[in-house]
């Protein structure tokens, strides 16, 4: 019994002993954490108050670049990071604000997305904020920097582009005034003047469209997109041209394949790649167009068996107007902006657009977009199942 006992003694003296420790060491600790949060300078009321009044974004961080204050909607327009820290494109401004100790002001191109090379234009002026802070200010000029580019690269397209189907069809009307006696020359002429009125009024729609990508907001109307359901709309579109050189368009699609953008611009993006791969594949031959989910994003991918794109083109061919065969395009009515509306559209919706061609052997273009965010899906799918149950009809008779 008294070897027991001890033991028993022994076994509670123990416990105590160690919760004694533990309750020294969290002391300790709490009173190292409220003397490092008491030496670090905080914010007046009134600089908090003026920053929170500022119509630009305002971002407070120390010299490590920590952020200590930001205004909301600062980690979403990609100027913090998640873990609390300015980005890198930011940086280098507040570190020279931070040496030279005078305010320094420059222009950044943030990235908008996970992919590509797309972003938004920020104006940014940082500044030295007593006692060891520095202040950084935000302000978004991307519409600015696109209205100029778009009018800029408008006048420069219009003059370059248009003068080949004018000058066509004032030649081609010269033309039908020296015949007027010959009706087959007439009817001639007047075939050619339908073609050269056809490329002009598909070069104007497509030099519209392309102005309105760089000119507005893609994502300005977005919603929740099914891109099944875009890639099934595309195939219908293009089952005319497909039909009319007996090219098969085959089609492999996955469910939840959703993403936030502006549906007619995606079904714009998908036509072009599939009307692109079917102009440039021979007759009697097909069109692949393969769908995965993979690293939180959507692939769509378009492959042809048509004549291959050379390694040098391969780098120009997302540019206005470039045409890797003049020849070929002038007879297949081709402008040069198709594959360039392309690129705009899956850049604006934060994704990105690759191409893998060899010369004979066909081209597969695929698209990368950002999967719809599950919180976002997940308040879409509760908006949806509101609507649906808005509109449920009151009684049978009204069922049609």
């Amino acid at each position: 019994m008294t070897s027991t006992a001890a033991i028993y003694a022994s076994v509670g003296l123990g416990i105590v002993v160690g919760l004694v420790i533990a309750t020294l060491v969290y002391v300790i600790q709490r009173a190292r954490s409220e003397a490092a949060a008491s030496s670090q300078p905080a914010l007046s009321k009134d600089v908090e108050e003026v920053l929170a009044a500022l119509p630009q974004i305002a971002i407070v961080s120390d010299p490590s670049h920590q952020v200590i204050r930001a205004s909301f909607g600062a980690t979403n327009a990609g100027l913090v990071t998640r873990n609390g820290r300015l980005a890198s494109t930011i940086v280098p401004v507040a570190a020279k604000a931070w040496e030279s100790e005078h305010p320094v002001e420059a222009t950044k191109k943030v990235p908008r997305g996970p992919f590509g090379s797309a972003g938004l234009e920020y104006r940014l002026r940082s500044t030295r904020l007593a006692p060891r802070f520095i202040l950084t200010l935000a302000q978004d000029v991307t519409e600015s920097v696109r209205v100029e580019a778009v009018r800029r690269d408008f006048v420069a397209n219009v003059s370059h582009e248009l003068k080949t189907p004018i000058g066509a069809i004032t030649l081609l009307a010269e033309a039908v005034q020296e015949a007027a006696d010959d009706t087959e020359q007439v009817r001639y002429f007047a075939g050619r003047m339908l073609i050269e009125s056809d490329r002009l009024g598909r070069l104007t729609r497509e030099l519209i469209d392309l102005s309105r990508l760089q000119a507005m907001d893609t994502l300005e109307n977005a919603e929740v997109v099914d891109m099944s359901d875009v890639v099934q709309q595309a195939i219908d579109l293009t089952q005319v041209p497909a039909n009319a050189k007996n090219i098969r368009v085959r089609a492999k699609t996955v469910s939840n394949a959703q993403v936030w953008g502006d549906e007619s611009f995606l079904l714009m993006c998908v036509q072009n790649l599939i009307t692109n791969a079917i102009t440039y594949s021979p007759e009697n031959s097909s069109v692949g167009l393969g769908m995965r989910i993979a690293d939180d994003a959507i692939e769509i991918s378009v492959a042809d068996q048509g004549i291959g794109i050379s390694q040098e083109d391969q780098q120009r061919i997302f540019e206005r107007f470039y045409r890797v065969d003049a020849a070929r395009s002038r007879n297949t009515g081709g402008t040069g902006l198709g594959l360039s509306i392309v690129r705009h559209i899956v850049e604006n919706h934060g994704g990105e657009i690759q191409v893998w061609s060899k010369p004979g052997q066909g081209s597969t273009f695929t698209v990368r977009l950002p999967l719809l965010e599950p919180t976002r899906q997940a308040s879409a799918l509760h908006e949806s199942q509101q609507t649906a149950a808005i509109q449920l009809p009151k009684n049978s008779s009204d069922r049609r």
